[in-house]
């Protein structure tokens, strides 16, 4: 990763309370210098009041905030030398690309030839150095969403905070959008606070991911651990498709399908097993006792929903052309790749 820019971040035992409400309720989180972390979880769980605490915008009730070794708690939002891309662009429509990317160095008193090479520069880094002399209204949505990333870098944040910045989007533009975004970072090495409620998203575009819930840090890691190896329950739930399959956990080892597994850390004795839809087999058995209920094709990969003899549902996911061999009403038995579960 290039750390050219990057500098750490603390927000230490952060608690935001509004009336009865806690938004957060004692929130630490650790950034590495140029890293990307991503903040994922429901409406209401407090990411984006930790980046809008961050970024100065709202006051901890208690917990303290530091960049690069410095307290920043009591700092205002206009000396904390961040960068911010919201949801909506906010581009001033009567400026050209060029002046809207230009804009906050021009504030800090940057010379007319600095400035423009500097805004020149971003947007070159962004596609978008053809469309300089511009207006907003002339873009796309994708487009102006470009500009404000690369608004956001030409004053050279020591942070760059991203709160819901593709929600706007149409799917195709959001995805390569979110793509870009990866490249820009990286290619910059900012250290930025991604927020977002769509799991595909943060795991996408970040090193680690942060899901939330109710206040709280749930769990954060690399989105391959996060997404093998939930932390708690509620990850388990939020992040993908799970199926809940009943199992008892003995010395550290849970019957799934037949199949002895590794209970995660943290799984109970008795439960259901959190199984990945892409993680279950489906194999062809004139005697077995389940029997495939749909097959849904997706492209690439196709669900295959399984009943069980005691009419409960096993989801399953495989490639299309394994799952073409499939109809519904075959007999078939289950499998399960060995990989680690959580029992909840």
């Amino acid at each position: 990763m290039n750390q050219r820019n990057g500098v750490s971040v603390e927000l230490t035992n952060l608690t935001r309370v509004y009336g009865t409400m806690k938004a957060l309720d004692g929130m630490t989180l650790h950034m590495e210098p140029g890293e990307m972390v991503a903040l994922l979880g429901p409406s209401g769980c407090g990411k984006t009041t930790a980046l809008r605490i961050l970024a100065g915008l709202d006051e901890p009730t208690s917990g303290s905030v530091s960049v690069d070794g410095q307290d920043l708690t009591q700092v205002p939002a206009n000396k904390r030398d961040m960068g911010m891309v919201f949801q909506a662009y906010s581009l001033f429509p009567h400026l050209t690309v060029r002046d809207n990317v230009a804009f906050g160095l021009k504030l800090r008193g940057v010379d007319t030839a600095a400035r423009r090479a500097r805004a020149d520069d971003m947007l070159d880094l962004v596609g978008l150095a053809v469309h300089a002399d511009k207006f907003a209204h002339q873009l796309s949505g994708g487009q102006q969403q470009r500009v404000a990333l690369a608004r956001a870098l030409a004053i050279e944040p020591s942070v760059l905070l991203l709160d819901e910045p593709l929600s706007a989007l149409d799917a195709k533009v959001r995805v390569q959008l979110r793509d870009e975004i990866r490249r820009v970072q990286t290619e910059v090495g900012t250290t930025t606070l991604f927020v977002t409620h769509d799991q595909e998203e943060a795991l996408a575009v970040a090193d680690r991911v942060g899901v939330m819930s109710q206040g709280k840090l749930e769990q954060l890691a690399s989105p391959e651990v996060l997404y093998a190896e939930p932390a708690t329950p509620f990850v388990a739930e939020f992040v993908g498709l799970n199926n809940r399959v009943p199992t008892t956990v003995n010395d550290g080892v849970a019957m799934v399908f037949g199949v002895p597994l590794a209970a995660l850390p943290g799984s109970n004795a008795q439960g259901v097993a959190m199984v990945r839809p892409e993680t279950v087999q489906v194999i062809a058995d004139s005697a077995g006792t389940a029997r495939i209920a749909s097959v849904a094709f997706l492209g690439p990969i196709s669900r295959l929903h399984v009943t069980q003899p005691d009419g409960s549902i096993v989801i399953a996911q495989l490639a299309s052309s394994l799952a073409r061999h499939f109809r519904a009403g075959d007999a078939v038995r289950l499998g399960v790749d060995s990989a680690p579960v959580l029992v909840v």
